[in-house]
């Protein structure tokens, strides 16, 4: 979610809970091994999100390649990762670009199993009058038009070994109008729709595609500077305490965890959906924020039935 969205919801300086379990590190508890031997293209994987699958897909014993414009992080993310990822600098804008990252998965590593379509950006900002046509283009080139072409070079492959998934990330602005700007909001819910009907066809040749819908996650595009440091995610991440019902923000790994299931053999049956990994945002406002006459125990007095 871009950086403009749920700003009325985050607390002015609150603070992370301390007992908490620090949701920036991959988690030790899960078993490994999940996604062994199958390999995922993942695009936007130089950072944020997409950087935390990489990370996940391969503890789990997964392959990757990380599609990216971002040269330097993308290689040193590869490098971190070793034998088992690969960079391929990508324009997910172009389709020839597309296209040749599942040639290159194919190539290196033989065999395609899940395709993330991550890459994103928050698109353009302001009132819908002064939004320029350019700025349409590009956020729906980035958002949307990126997400057909990894569903349409990804799928032929996948359909024709009858096994795999394909997983796009969308966001909680694409369910509910409010969260961020208005082509942001647009474009998350066409990857949505895109999602459900292209769920239809390939699942006649045993291949999924859904949907994740993060909410506040402390990225470098959710601090709105794709070079932020992580002193600067720091601090959002503390400011961002209270924007949601759990008491801390969402990290990348809250939601490659999700992207990891869907892409697991535990999500065979599931297709056309849209998981939502958001500490409830979307649900509601936080308890303690609704009226004191909601939250307050008193007994019904009026209108009770004699005897009762």
């Amino acid at each position: 979610m871009p950086a403009p969205a749920l700003a009325h919801r985050m607390a002015e300086g609150a603070q992370p809970v301390a007992t908490l379990p620090d949701a920036t590190q991959p988690d030790a508890t899960q078993p490994e091994g999940r996604l062994a031997g199958t390999v995922a293209v993942i695009t936007g994987g130089a950072s944020g999100i997409g950087a935390g699958t990489a990370r996940r897909f391969v503890a789990d014993g997964a392959s990757v390649l990380i599609a990216d414009l971002n040269e330097a992080a993308g290689n040193a993310l590869a490098d971190e990762l070793g034998e088992a990822a690969a960079f391929l600098r990508t324009n997910v804008a172009v389709e020839a670009d597309m296209a040749a990252t599942v040639a290159e998965a194919l190539d290196l590593f033989g065999r395609l199993d899940t395709y993330v379509n991550n890459a994103g950006f928050g698109g353009a900002l302001g009132p819908i009058a002064e939004t320029s046509v350019e700025d349409f283009d590009l956020t729906f080139d980035v958002l949307v038009k990126s997400v057909f072409l990894g569903i349409k070079h990804a799928s032929p492959v996948l359909c024709a070994q009858g096994s795999g998934a394909i997983i796009n990330t969308a966001s909680v602005a694409g369910l509910r109008a409010g969260y961020s700007p208005h082509l942001y909001t647009a474009a998350k819910t066409a990857v949505i729709a895109l999602t459900e009907t292209v769920a239809l066809e390939l699942a006649e040749s045993n291949v999924r595609c859904n949907a994740v819908a993060p909410g506040l996650i402390i990225t470098p595009l959710f601090y709105g500077r794709p070079d932020a440091t992580e002193e600067q995610l720091a601090k959002l991440r503390d400011a961002s305490a209270g924007g949601q019902p759990m008491p801390r923000p969402g990290e990348p790994r809250d939601i490659a965890a999700m992207i990891a299931f869907l892409a697991s053999a535990d999500a065979e049956w599931i297709t056309g959906q849209t998981m939502v990994v958001d500490g409830g945002i979307s649900t509601g406002p936080k308890w303690s924020d609704l009226p004191e006459m909601f939250r307050k125990s008193r007994p019904i007095r009026h209108h009770r039935p004699p005897g009762r």
